[in-house]
């Protein structure tokens, strides 16, 4: 059995900090640090190199955008997940974050079971955020001029293979791994494949990423191929 999860919860509520807190402890994760804003966030990341980090965005001071940022940035070290802590549905802050290389996101009323779940999926390196979801976040503030600035980092997408590019195209529109496979005919675990060498040439951590990045250079435009099992 691999070893627990280790957490920081970086949220500037008090009480939000502490029911996480025993949730996650009821569930065998150890949550080995608290923070109450952005710089205190970066401090216990870089201090006890968790696993995964649960980021609340609208926090005094130091956001925890920013603290994304900073976190995901640092050279030195195991690079954690970051799980977006948010009060709102497809919140423009939930999509920066998402470019800042965020894992995905959950809702402050997330029950126990899926809060436990969350930092145990994206601890293995999935992204917490169905590729619908993440589509419409990007067609909603996505703009193929955004800032390279806060951009993702990003290989060149000539380095796709066309098939790749095809994996990708649809991925970007909604598609599951089984809807890819139905669609290309293929079996899960070669669409799997392809993913992971779309991930690794792309240089991206996960699926979130990669619909983010096919939006922003154009590869798929909103609303573009969409259908109805993908709304």
């Amino acid at each position: 059995m691999s070893e627990a999860p280790r957490v920081v919860i970086a949220d500037d509520q008090a009480l939000v900090r502490t029911g996480f807190r025993m949730i996650l402890a009821a569930d065998g994760i150890d949550v080995v640090a608290e923070a109450a804003d952005g710089d205190e966030a970066v401090a216990a990341v870089a201090r006890t190199r968790p696993d995964v980090v649960l980021m609340d965005i609208r926090m005094p001071g130091t956001d925890g955008l920013e603290a994304t940022r900073r976190i995901l940035g640092d050279p030195g070290g195991p690079v954690p997940r970051i799980l977006v802590l948010t009060t709102y549905d497809l919140d423009r802050y939930v999509y920066a974050a998402l470019r800042a290389g965020a894992s995905g996101f959950l809702l402050k009323d997330v029950t126990p079971e899926h809060l436990a779940a969350a930092v145990r999926l994206v601890r293995e390196g999935d992204a917490l955020l169905a590729p619908s979801i993440t589509r419409r976040l990007v067609e909603r503030f996505a703009s193929p001029a955004a800032d390279p600035a806060t951009a993702p980092p990003h290989g060149d997408l000539a380095a796709l293979t066309p098939r790749e590019r095809e994996v990708l195209q649809a991925l970007a529109r909604g598609r599951s791994n089984a809807e890819l496979a139905a669609r290309f005919q293929l079996s899960e675990a070669t669409v799997k494949t392809h993913v992971a060498r779309i991930l690794s040439k792309l240089r991206l951590r996960d699926r979130a990423q990669a619909v983010v990045v096919a939006y922003e250079t154009g590869l798929v435009t909103p609303g573009s191929g969409a259908g109805p099992a993908e709304r």
